[in-house]
């Protein structure tokens, strides 16, 4: 099909010769054969059987001036379209290399043999990352033990007194409500003690004694704590004993264990060694079917053991607060 307009009369094909347009395939059409306007198309002859110098002349020699302009107007014609073919084209050509151009900006970067380019105004990557905690390879201290302050005299530095063990007016173990009665501190420590206990006292060393008597229900209890200067020398006492703690009236509580039998027990924590009697307080003796009095022996000896250790962990965590532990 032509590009519209009247179409040029066909030039025939020389042997050997491929039609201009041909060479790649179909081409405009059936104008695509001649050379955009600059052909000569076979016209009538002149006498002679010469062409008529005129193109587009009659069979009489006169030019055909309608044939002539309107092969004119027809090359104006397929020029103007051809130029408008190629403007279209360059068109299309600059819009796929600008869009191009647009897609490879929009990358966030670009590697080539050198690495990786940051495109400007991006923040580089850091040299090297965040490094994580460190720990210590050595291990922390372990925390103070409470035995090792109550155990020597030149650890256990805290205020000792009667108050200080058996604080309050009563005290509950078990379940059971004890009512404390007197108190006492002394550091003749055989003045206070019964039998053999007292020899056993002063033979190691000991420092001071310290008493208070509890009473429930028909049955009062003498608690007496000595104090020496090492654990060693506590056990030793402990160990020997012999008689007892010489049992502490007062503050409501009458004289009990006197001319009678009474249970006595002897412990030890650290450097201190306590010792308890237990009995009725109307003198009756005391028997091993006389559960109240055992357990109460058991209540007052646990109540004891607990505050000297109360006393070590109090300085142990105290030493582990202080700068420098």
């Amino acid at each position: 099909m032509s590009f519209g307009g009247p179409q040029w009369p066909q030039e025939p094909q020389q042997p050997g010769q491929q039609p201009f347009g041909q060479q790649h395939g179909q081409g405009y059409g059936q104008q695509s054969q001649q050379q955009y306007g600059l052909g000569v198309p076979p016209g009538p002859q002149g006498p002679g059987g010469q062409p008529s110098p005129f193109p587009g002349a009659t069979a009489d020699g006169t030019p055909d001036w309608g044939a002539l302009a309107d092969a004119s107007a027809a090359g104006r014609r397929r020029k103007r379209w051809v130029l408008i073919g190629g403007g279209v084209l360059a068109a299309v050509a600059v819009g796929a290399i600008v869009a191009t151009a647009v897609v490879q900006s929009n990358k966030p970067a670009t590697t080539g043999k050198n690495g990786t380019v940051t495109p400007t105004g991006s923040a580089a990557p850091t040299a090297s990352p965040t490094p994580g905690p460190t720990f210590s390879s050595v291990a922390p201290p372990p925390p103070p033990n409470p035995k090792d302050f109550i155990s020597d005299e030149k650890k256990d530095k805290a205020p000792l007194s009667a108050e200080g063990l058996f604080p309050g007016k009563k005290l509950t173990m078990n379940g059971r409500a004890y009512t404390k009665g007197a108190t006492s501190s002394t550091t003749k420590c055989a003045s206070v003690a019964q039998g053999g206990l007292g020899a056993v006292l002063t033979k190691n060393g000991c420092d001071r004694v310290i008493r208070a008597t509890y009473v429930q229900d028909g049955v009062a209890i003498t608690v007496g704590v000595a104090v020496f200067p090492n654990e060693a020398a506590a056990l030793k006492a402990k160990n020997q004993a012999s008689g007892g703690i010489a049992p502490l009236a007062g503050s409501g509580v009458k004289d009990f264990c006197r001319a009678t039998v009474c249970l006595r027990r002897a412990n030890s924590i650290g450097r201190y060694a306590y010792f308890t009697q237990a009995g009725f307080t109307d003198g009756k003796k005391v028997t091993t079917s006389d559960k109240a009095v055992f357990r109460t022996s058991d209540d007052l000896g646990t109540f004891t053991f607990n505050q000297v250790y109360a006393r070590g962990k109090s300085q142990a965590s105290a030493a582990a607060g202080a700068p420098g532990q």
